[in-house]
């Protein structure tokens, strides 16, 4: 469970359906399904068995486990995974800042209902000090669940993980009630088979899976240490990435039949 939260996140939720919309062609998206899926198998597969075997062998850090398994001469490659993942780690907790503003202003306040007033309350938070704050306020439960460790992560990932996918599938359930929303899905599986030869393409459903799956940051790695020997590497990397990419298709169905719905209707109103 615990692997599957580090999975599933803003990845999946907020950049999927963005980085599917945007490498579509005009008639569908269903092309960079194809390459995304391709190297679901080809890279975040192979990196988190990978990752696993690395962790569990050497029971050490990335650096640690650099330098037991291939020499202390490639313990810059442990540095450089751990570094890039910090790295990660700033820009996740500005959004997830504001993840957090977001809900507590919403427990207050009722929802924006236009695009102003969704843009009036971001510009509000912008130009205010409360990006330091709630920046500030991810970091700490981050330090909080580290200084407690991995047990502490499992046990509210028992209850994290279940209730998000519950969140995603009734939004999901929602969304496909809503009219025109068929649409957005045809869109989305609809395969225009031109767009695979678009160099970008490849390069973007690349990215994605890094993104989606957290394959190479060395947080497969880390867990890996605390894991018991009868763990089924291969079936529970095969879990984990499956897992967290029919996320990000429920994600996508999700915005698709929204976005379709609103704009179906919108050009209704407007006699188009």
């Amino acid at each position: 469970m615990s692997a599957l939260g580090i999975a599933v996140g803003t990845g999946n939720i907020w950049r999927f359906p963005r980085i599917a919309a945007t490498n579509g062609g005009d008639d569908g998206a269903g092309a960079f399904l194809v390459a995304w899926v391709i190297f679901l198998f080809l890279w975040s597969i192979p990196l988190i068995i990978a990752e696993y075997i690395m962790g569990r062998k050497s029971r050490k850090g990335t650096i640690g486990a650099f330098v037991s398994l291939v020499g202390g001469k490639f313990a810059w490659m442990g540095g450089f995974v751990g570094l890039v993942t910090t790295a990660i780690t700033f820009y996740y907790s500005v959004v997830v800042g504001w993840c957090i503003y977001y809900f507590i202003q919403m427990l207050f306040q009722p929802l924006p209902q236009t695009t102003e007033a969704s843009w009036l309350l971001w510009n509000n938070y912008q130009a205010s000090a409360l990006p330091l704050l709630f920046h500030g306020m991810a970091m700490a439960v981050g330090a909080m669940a580290i200084w407690r460790g991995v047990s502490s992560i499992e046990k509210v990932n028992k209850v994290l993980i279940p209730t998000l996918l519950a969140i995603v599938v009734l939004s999901v359930i929602r969304a496909l009630t809503l009219p025109g929303a068929w649409n957005g899905v045809a869109y989305l599986f609809t395969p225009q088979w031109s767009q695979l030869s678009n160099p970008k393409l490849w390069l973007e459903a690349l990215t994605q899976n890094a993104w989606d799956t957290g394959a190479g940051w060395g947080l497969f790695l880390t867990y890996a240490i605390y894991i018991r020997r009868r763990y089924g590497i291969v079936k529970n990397a095969f879990i984990t990435a499956i897992g967290n990419n029919v996320v990000s298709l429920l994600a996508a169905l999700m915005v698709f039949g929204t976005v379709f719905s609103i704009l179906g209707m919108e050009g209704k109103t407007n006699g188009e």
